[in-house]
């Protein structure tokens, strides 16, 4: 499992303003080259964000299924990625006096990323997910008007 945590200069509710727009996802979500679908009722459970993933031309369609939805605290999704397998995505939000510290979790499921499971797949996923948490942080403190971003 890859873990990466951020404080994030902005509170809880702003932050899962973010989190609840499916279409807002490509804008912090690394390797995400295009927002196909959002479900209107996306951060529902049961919900799906459809996405195209991937490097130059390289791609692959990948669905986001909400399996855990509570309102600006916990965000737990399973992203399918055909024949890569799928993975668990853990997002919590934890009030951090008046801003919010970010706790992402990442675990695969099933396919080729639960052989090849550990130290070397972990530390890929969680710079990956590091840049993610940056880009949300910025974005937050952006929109919200927070001077700076801290990492934990």
């Amino acid at each position: 499992m890859a873990r990466n945590r951020r404080l994030i200069l902005s509170s809880p509710p702003e932050v899962w303003g973010l989190l609840s727009d499916g279409y807002r996802y490509g804008e912090w979500v690394t390797g995400t080259q295009q927002i196909l679908a959002a479900d209107p009722h996306w951060p529902d459970v049961g919900a799906c964000l459809r996405v195209r993933v991937g490097v130059g031309s390289l791609t692959l369609d990948d669905t986001c299924v909400v399996r855990i939805c509570e309102p600006q605290r916990r965000l737990e999704l399973e992203a399918k990625a055909g024949p890569c397998g799928a993975a668990r995505i853990v997002m919590n939000l934890i009030p951090w006096g008046e801003h919010t510290l970010f706790v992402l979790d990442w675990h695969p499921l099933r396919g080729p990323g639960t052989r090849m499971h550990g130290l070397p797949v972990d530390y890929l996923v969680a710079i990956r997910n590091g840049m993610m948490l940056t880009k949300l942080a910025r974005i937050a403190v952006r929109e919200h008007g927070s001077e700076s971003v801290e990492t934990v």
